[in-house]
Parts: structure tokens; sequence; C-alpha cells
């Protein structure tokens, strides 16, 4: 009697899994990062509609034919491809990456990552074939109602960031040239579809204690470098395992830092035009920061 109704709801759950999961979706690139990162990027299945913030569950059987695993989304609404950033610590994600990383070869010069491959240039390693991802959702997260606020504070830790990058990326497709901060959310249907884009503002405090972690989110760091020409977006990469600037311990990388940054425009650590600060950040006058330069504007 007692076992018969968490069984029963637990059947419920795989029947109604079942229905929603898409067709195998197609995987387009794959890069192994530093920290065991495994970056996947998909095809977007037909009809397949998500906010920046929120996740889905994916289902490898090549690894295990039941198991579904659950990964915040990393791309953005706008985007034409679907992507998520897996940090490998138990035996389903360690396995999935070993058999992702056996169709990848070594990066170019240029390139990030410790492995890649990119079967839209033909980058793979010789005779490999990627296996066969199902995707089930996508499912809410609070994160997902960014846009009814006029500012964003955005504070991620290590890869717990990976919904607001693509909060970031979202952003940014809306201050780029056809799209407009405070617009009309494209796509969507009935009531989303009248939803104005709030945001006017963001601030993205990123940090981490690993270097290598940089590299993970390079692309975007870069992207938002070069496109936002009105810094509507501010970002912030912090080095935990580093002594904070002005410490003695630190006065080194901090000289090599200022001199690399000043000659190439390039962070020595993170390899991207957003300085990387060391320590964790004061959060007290980061607060303080957003409360006074925002005081009649509403902050999320």
């Amino acid at each position: 009697m007692y076992i018969a109704y968490p069984v029963f709801l637990y059947s419920c759950e795989r029947i109604v899994r079942l229905f929603r999961s898409h067709d195998a979706v197609k995987i387009q690139k794959v890069a192994v990062y530093p920290g065991h990162v495994l970056a996947l990027y998909m095809s977007k299945p037909t009809g397949f509609r998500y906010r920046s913030g929120q996740y889905i569950f994916i289902n490898c059987r090549a690894v295990s034919p039941y198991e579904w695993h659950p990964f915040s989304i990393t791309s953005a609404p706008g985007d034409n491809y679907l992507s998520v950033h897996i940090r490998t610590r138990g035996d389903w994600t360690s396995r999935l990456r070993t058999v992702f990383s056996e169709a990848c070869r070594p990066p170019a010069e240029g390139e990030s990552g410790l492995l890649r491959a990119d079967l839209s240039r033909g980058i793979t390693d010789s005779n490999a074939r990627f296996p066969k991802l199902l995707i089930d959702g996508p499912y809410g997260a609070p994160a997902q109602d960014y846009r009814e606020y006029d500012v964003l504070l955005l504070i991620g830790l290590g890869i717990g960031a990976t919904p607001l990058i693509s909060i970031v990326k979202d952003v940014l497709n809306h201050i780029q040239p056809g799209g407009s901060v405070g617009g009309a959310e494209p796509g969507g249907t009935g009531k989303a579809k009248k939803r104005q884009f709030m945001t006017k503002r963001a601030y993205f405090y990123w940090v981490t204690r690993e270097e290598g972690s940089f590299e993970w989110f390079r692309g975007v760091m870069n992207e938002v470098a070069e496109k936002d020409k009105d810094q509507v977006i501010e970002l912030h990469n912090h080095c935990s395992s580093v002594y904070q600037e002005g410490d003695a311990r630190s006065a080194l990388i901090v000289m090599l830092q200022e001199l690399q940054h000043a000659k190439k425009g390039v962070d020595i650590l993170s390899g991207t035009s957003v300085k990387t600060h060391f320590a964790r950040p004061n959060w007290r006058s980061v607060f303080k920061r957003v409360a006074v330069n925002h005081e009649n504007q509403r902050v999320g």
C-alpha cells in the first residue's frame, strides 16, 4: 500500500516525459574546457521555445538509456542553436564527457578549450560519430523573470553562472540593431507576446576559483565587449584564489596584468578585454553602488 502511490506517481512522470521529449537533436559543436567542463551546441527542435534562465533534461542512451539529468540553457532565445555547459562531477557526466571527447581533437591556434569538434566546419576526429541526445523541456526557474526589471544584478559562482550567461546574451540581442532595450519580447503567444522587455541596464559579477574557468564563456565576454557600444552590460570577473588587489602577495601578477592590458587590451587571466579582479567582490559596495545609481528603478 505504501509503495503503490510513489510507484504510480513515478510511472506517470516517466510516461509524461516519454511524450514530452523531443526527437534526437543534432549535435553541431562540442568543446571540452579546463575544469572538467563539457559544452554542447545542438540544433533547436522545431517549435522549441524557452526563456533565458530555464533548464532542460538531457538523456544520452550511449551512457544510460534511462537516466535524465537537468542542465541550465546557456544559449539565448534569439540564437539559432541550443547550448548547455556541463561540469563533470559524477559517473554519468564523466562518462558523457568521455564519449564526446572521443570525437574531438585539439583546438586550432586561437581557439579556446582542450578539445573541440565542429561539424559545420568538418573539425572532428576521423570516422568519429557523436552519440544521440534526447532533450525534455524547457522547465521554469526563478531567473526567467528577469525581463520584468529595469536593472539586473547578476551574480554567478563558478559553473552556477550558466543561466546568467543566457540572460546576458538575451540582453545583448535586444540592444543590437534589430532589437532594442525596452522593446517587445520576440516570439511567444498570447500574454507573453505583449510583454515588454524592461531591462535597460545589467551588471554581471562572475566569481570563480580557477583561472581556466574564464575559457568557458570567453566567446560571450568578447561578444559583449565588441557589440555593446552603449555599455549597457557591465562585466566583472573575479578570481577568488588570488589575494586581493593591494596585497603584497599579489603585486607581481597585478603588475603583469596592467602591462598586458595597457599594451594589448587583453586581460592576462581571462584572455578577453574584461579585466579580472582578485579576491571576492565587496558586496556591500556593489549593492550600495547599484542602489545609488538606480534610485527610482526596479532592480532585480
